[in-house]
């Protein structure tokens, strides 16, 4: 294989409200699947990712970022008559916020015969997420030949639902994310997602519908409590980390990265998820998804700094 974990979906510019109420914003990287895919990377993963970036200041931003933290951009596309996204995020007393800037991306323009077959069936773990899903149609066809196209390879696949109702309707979600599922080895929801994608608000129930749905490993994420593990015979629970956190974007995504790098370097999904539980909190202690994101050095150390 020549790499570990291929990603594909929307990256985006982020300008992240620096204080509650304030006017300044700090410029950063973000979109699900390239914060998760630069995780991946920092935890050691041989890495790639597919998209399309508009040819604008913004994606050649992207190109340097992804060529500096050594993800592999030979299936990066530029479309000339597109731009690359961008989103905003403000924090207040209810959390953080979003506001995008997203309508006919680049990315969103992705097609299944644009797919790099070679580099999707030379991938250990295929990546992606209900948010490339969801920006469009064609984007939608392109993630879904892939997932088939990996699984006929022989390869594995992970998917995050990463609910957003401002782009699909709750039903069309459904729909395509128990067909997502269905397809995948590691299932990695969000608590608050998988509440709304199930209709059920019972943790264990929750499990049990995702392999219901087919997935054959669920990583549900608790947030700072942490993350409920199966492999389908057994569930364990493994507690978070208390640290001082300042801003919580992208700290999903640096979990999936994180447990992704994990399984492909051959730990078990206990394991994995543990350590990417570690991984997610430290990325919590600054500002913006992609900056704070920890390599593994840092981890380790904080494993070797909790008592007992």
């Amino acid at each position: 294989m020549r790499f570990d974990i291929t990603a594909i979906g929307e990256p985006m510019v982020e300008f992240n409200q620096t204080r509650p109420g304030e006017s300044t914003f700090l410029q950063g990287f973000g979109g699900d699947t390239s914060n998760a895919i630069i995780a991946a990377a920092r935890t050691g993963a041989r890495t790639a990712y597919v998209t399309q970036l508009g040819d604008d200041e913004f994606g050649r931003m992207f190109s340097d970022l992804w060529q500096t933290e050594g993800v592999d951009c030979s299936a990066v596309d530029i479309d000339p008559s597109a731009h690359t996204a961008v989103y905003f995020v403000t924090h207040g007393s209810r959390g953080h916020g979003f506001s995008y800037l997203r309508a006919g991306s680049a990315a969103s323009r992705m097609r299944p015969e644009q797919l790099p077959t070679e580099l999707v069936q030379q991938s250990r773990i295929l990546y992606a997420s209900g948010i490339s899903l969801a920006i469009s149609a064609s984007a939608c066809d392109t993630v879904m030949t892939a997932f088939d196209l990996a699984r006929t390879s022989g390869n594995k696949t992970a998917f995050d639902p990463n609910l957003r109702l401002k782009l699909w309707p709750l039903a069309r979600a459904r729909a395509l994310t128990a067909a997502a599922a269905a397809l995948s080895d590691y299932f990695l929801p969000s608590l608050e997602d998988a509440v709304m994608l199930s209709g059920i608000d019972d943790e264990t129930g929750i499990i049990e519908w995702s392999h219901r749905l087919g997935a054959r490993n669920v990583l549900l994420k608790l947030g700072e409590r942490g993350v409920l593990a199966s492999d389908g015979h057994r569930i364990e629970y493994l507690g978070g980390h208390r640290v001082h956190a300042v801003d919580a974007t992208g700290a999903g995504d640096c979990f999936c990265g994180s447990f992704l790098a994990r399984i492909s370097a051959g730990d078990s999904i206990w394991e994995a998820a543990r350590y990417a539980n570690a991984a997610a909190a430290l990325s919590t202690t600054g500002f913006g998804a992609v900056a704070p994101l920890p390599r593994r050095a840092e981890v380790l150390a904080m494993f070797q700094n909790v008592p007992g």
